[in-house]
């Protein structure tokens, strides 16, 4: 059997070297840091690549770097291309340095880019062979902020990972769906706003989120990857509390989990991997899926919703695919200057 290169932890998910030569793969993963099973970016990546190899009958698996740096993912990215790989999917920010150069060094492999454009010191530089696929975030976080109030939950607070721009438009959106509906509920809410400076479990999250359940926080939304599990004790500790999930539908997380605010990544592989099997791969671009074209939303599981209904968020989507409602994008730390506030109070540390 191969060895594959010292140090990489290499996971393969679907069939072994054969004993006469080795297997190849024409879809692969490369996983960011944790594990494709994070319930998270991974998984929802994961999804889409699964779903579609397995519907069409084509060989598939995943590569998970030795460590948390662009140097591992660019080794797991060339691991990939060695076992065959015609397209690799590459979920997250934290890769655009390694598509920056992997375009480059594989001209003849297709790379699907979640949530960044392939850049380096600066210099930015989407490759005929790469598709950047965007979301609109502020769309998401505007339904759970919105669906919150709505359901009576008027104390807020929001865990944002790393203010890099798709956890600030979470947030800044998140803020702008709670005020709406309190404005049409006339309700005054607060929020507690904090960006944690890692998607990791740590005590310091627990602690916390403990203190602003503790305050009386109803509920915090989550946009902070396995942080959501420091938020989720905290909340399975006390009585009538809350957490919302982002990313992909994390309800089997925890009875205590209300909602989450998805990006569809598993449709959006999905659909970015038809085009390229079918001669249409849009190589060279970056997109941003928005509600309209379903790229984001939130699940439609409403059971642990008491008031919020399934109409009430088909007439509040609407108004976003409708343009009736046009929420703010914000790529800086602070709230922007025209974010209207006259019902609520946010606390922002950073």
């Amino acid at each position: 059997m191969k060895k594959f290169a010292l140090g990489l932890l290499v996971i393969l998910t679907i069939s072994v070297l054969a004993a006469c030569g080795r297997t190849t793969y024409e879809i692969a993963l490369v996983t960011d840091h944790g594990p494709v099973d994070d319930r998270s970016f991974n998984q929802g990546a994961w999804e889409g690549v699964e779903a579609y190899a397995e519907e069409h009958g084509l060989t598939y698996t995943y590569f998970r770097p030795a460590e948390n740096s662009g140097a591992a993912r660019l080794d797991a990215i060339r691991l990939a291309a060695e076992a065959g790989a015609k397209i690799i999917v590459t979920p997250g920010f934290a890769f655009s340095e390694a598509v920056y150069r992997a375009q480059d060094e594989f001209p003849d492999i297709k790379f699907i880019l979640l949530d960044a454009t392939p850049s380096l010191d600066g210099n930015m530089n989407i490759g005929d062979n790469t598709l950047s696929i965007f979301y609109a975030e502020e769309q998401a976080g505007f339904l759970v902020g919105y669906a919150a109030v709505k359901e009576g939950l008027h104390n807020l607070g929001f865990f944002g990972g790393v203010s890099v721009p798709a956890v600030i438009r979470f947030g800044v959106g998140f803020i702008e769906g709670a005020e709406y509906a309190a404005r049409e509920d006339n309700v005054d809410i607060s929020i507690n706003y904090r960006y944690l400076g890692t998607f990791d479990a740590v005590p310091a999250n627990r602690v916390l989120a403990s203190s602003w359940y503790q305050g009386g926080t109803d509920v915090i939304f989550v946009a902070a990857g396995g942080a959501i599990n420091n938020a989720v004790t905290a909340a399975e500790e006390l009585d009538n509390k809350w957490v919302i999930g982002a990313n992909v539908d994390q309800i089997s997380l925890s009875d205590v989990i209300l909602t989450s605010s998805l990006k569809q990544l598993k449709d959006s592989v999905y659909m970015a991997i038809d085009e390229f099997y079918n001669d249409e791969f849009r190589g060279g671009e970056a997109i941003t899926l928005t509600a309209a074209e379903g790229g984001v939303g939130i699940p439609d599981n409403f059971e642990r919703f008491e008031i919020f209904t399934a109409e009430m968020y088909d007439t509040i989507v609407n108004k976003l695919i409708s343009g009736e409602i046009v929420v703010t994008s914000s790529h800086t730390i602070t709230l922007p200057d025209d974010l209207d506030l006259e019902r609520t109070t946010v606390n922002i540390d950073n």
